[in-house]
C-alpha cells in the first residue's frame, strides 16, 4: 500500500514537472526566435544601429526612460495611498468602514476597459491627456484595490495589542502605523511594489489610449510602432527582432530578479491566523 502511494506520488511528480517544462518551452520558444533573428543578417550590428540611429524619430532609449518614469510614479502612489488606505481598514473603526471596503473590493470585479473612456475624458478635461501622469494615474486608479486587498490582509495578520500599548503611551494612530506597522510591513511593501513595477513595464493599453506623442511611447508601445518603421527586406527585419529583445529584456530581467517576490507577494496575506 505504502509502496503504491509512493510509485503515485513520484508519477504525479513527474508528471506536473512535464507539464511545467513543456508550457515553459512554449513561453522560452518566441524569445530564443526573437535572439536568433536578430543576428541572423548583420549580427550585433542591428545593435549597434539601434543604438546610433533614430527609429521613427526617436531614440531606442527613449521609450525605457518612459516606461521607468511611469513604472516609478505609479509604484510609489500606490504605496503611499494603499498601505495607508489598508491600515485604516485593518486597525481603525470609522463610519462606513465596512460598505467603504466592499465597494473597494467590488472594484476588482471591474474588467478595466470597462473605465477606460470615463478615464480618458476625465484626463482630457483636467488637461493631462497626452502625458505620462495620465498613465501613471490610470495606472494607479486600476492597480489600488488588489494594493488594499493585499495590504489589509497582510495588517490584519499583524496584532492589535501593538496598537493598543502605543495609544497607552501617547502615540497617535498616525505615529503608531509610520513607527510601528509600517516597518513591520516592509515584506509587503516590497512584494507589491515589485508586482506594480512588472506590471506596468508590460502594460500596453494604457500608454496606447493615453498617449499619442512618439516622444511619450513605452517600451510595449514602441515594439508595435517599430513594426511600421522597417521594411521587409533580411537587414531591416534583423534590426526589427534586435528592437523587440532590446525593449522586451527591462521586464524579462526584473522578473527573473524578483521572482521570489513576485510569488511572496501573490500569497502575502492570503491565509490569517
Amino acid at each position: 500500500m505504502i509502496l503504491n502511494t509512493i510509485l503515485s506520488s513520484r508519477k504525479e511528480r513527474v508528471g506536473v514537472q512535464i507539464f511545467v517544462f513543456a508550457v515553459a518551452l512554449l513561453w522560452v520558444f518566441p524569445i530564443v526566435v526573437a535572439l536568433k533573428n536578430s543576428l541572423s543578417v548583420n549580427g550585433f550590428a542591428n545593435y549597434t544601429y539601434l543604438f546610433t540611429h533614430e527609429v521613427g524619430g526617436i531614440k531606442i532609449y527613449k521609450p525605457f526612460i518612459n516606461s521607468v518614469v511611469v513604472a516609478a510614479g505609479g509604484t510609489a502612489l500606490i504605496l503611499i495611498i494603499g498601505t495607508l488606505s489598508a491600515f485604516a481598514f485593518s486597525k481603525l473603526v470609522f463610519f462606513g468602514q465596512k460598505w467603504l471596503y466592499g465597494f473597494v473590493l467590488m472594484c476588482l470585479s471591474i474588467p478595466g476597459v470597462v473605465v477606460l473612456v470615463p478615464f480618458f475624458y476625465i484626463l482630457k478635461g483636467v488637461h493631462l491627456y497626452n502625458t505620462l501622469t495620465a498613465v501613471i494615474f490610470a495606472e494607479v486608479v486600476l492597480t489600488l484595490p488588489f494594493a488594499v486587498l493585499m495590504l489589509r490582509n497582510f495588517f490584519d495578520n499583524l496584532p492589535n495589542e501593538l496598537m493598543e500599548s502605543a495609544h497607552m503611551d501617547g502615540a497617535t494612530s498616525f505615529q503608531t502605523f509610520l513607527h510601528i506597522y509600517l516597518p513591520l510591513a516592509r515584506p509587503a511593501l516590497i512584494n507589491l511594489g515589485v508586482l506594480c513595477t512588472v506590471w506596468s513595464f508590460q502594460d500596453y493599453l494604457l500608454p496606447l489610449m493615453f498617449t499619442t506623442k512618439s516622444s511619450l511611447m513605452t517600451a510595449t508601445v514602441a515594439i508595435s510602432s517599430f513594426k511600421s518603421n522597417f521594411g521587409f527586406n533580411p537587414a531591416d527585419q534583423g534590426r526589427f527582432y534586435a528592437a523587440l529583445v532590446l525593449l522586451g529584456l527591462p521586464a524579462l530581467f526584473i522578473f527573473i530578479l524578483a521572482q521570489r517576490y513576485i510569488t511572496n507577494g501573490i500569497t502575502s496575506g492570503a491565509v490569517k491566523d
